[in-house]
């Protein structure tokens, strides 16, 4: 390629990722329709009276500070703790993965406690040990083995539940999630604790 032909590619290339950086230091544009505005998450939610953020926060919350009392976590240092999955006992949906997963990591941030993959995600943990160890794709002495992963100590295990009455124009509803916690080797309970919610609501006639 001629010089002057080497020189200008160059001069090109340079302008080009001049530009591409400005535009990475560049604030990007706030969209908005005007009719979204973002809001406090920690806000008492009360837009209907069914299952919403602030009864996840507010059993996540008593439950994870329960639990981290029990005199079950101190009989060992860092106690290996899976969790299962709560059972939905009401009449409508609760995404109860996600009261457990917010239970687990206010749980985790104390450092008292280690969780093993939880059941939803063995198959996953197995797949990925599979990959390690019989695909040829990792040296051997970097992946990780099998027949090493350890064995919890604890269960969390629990359950929802719900009554609903109506009189009228009022709506009652009362939730109870109930939490346990399970010594797998005896089977023995060693920790139980419940959070009860009531939530009513008045339809005004037209």
């Amino acid at each position: 390629m001629h010089k002057s032909n080497i020189m200008k590619s160059n001069a090109f290339k340079a302008t080009v990722i001049a530009l591409l950086l400005s535009g990475c230091a560049t604030q990007s544009p706030t969209l908005s329709s005007g009719n979204v505005e973002y809001g406090d998450s920690k806000a008492v939610e009360t837009l209907t009276n069914e299952f919403g953020s602030t009864d996840l926060q507010a059993i996540a919350e008593s439950m994870a500070s329960s639990l981290l009392q029990s005199p079950a976590l101190f009989a060992k240092s860092r106690p290996l703790v899976t969790v299962a999955e709560v059972k939905n006992r009401t009449s409508e949906y609760i995404d109860t993965k996600s009261v457990t997963d917010s239970i687990r990591t206010k749980i985790v941030k104390s450092g008292m406690v280690r969780f093993a993959v939880d059941t939803s995600a063995m198959q996953t943990q197995v797949d990925e040990l599979t990959r390690q160890n019989q695909t040829g794709l990792y040296k051997k002495s970097k992946s990780k083995k099998m027949g090493n992963m350890e064995g919890a100590d604890f269960r969390i295990e629990g359950t929802i539940t719900s009554i609903v009455k109506r009189a009228g124009d009022v709506k009652d509803v009362y939730y109870k999630f109930s939490l346990q916690l399970v010594d797998i080797e005896s089977g023995t309970m060693e920790w139980a604790d419940e959070k009860e919610i009531r939530k009513t609501s008045n339809k005004s006639m037209f």
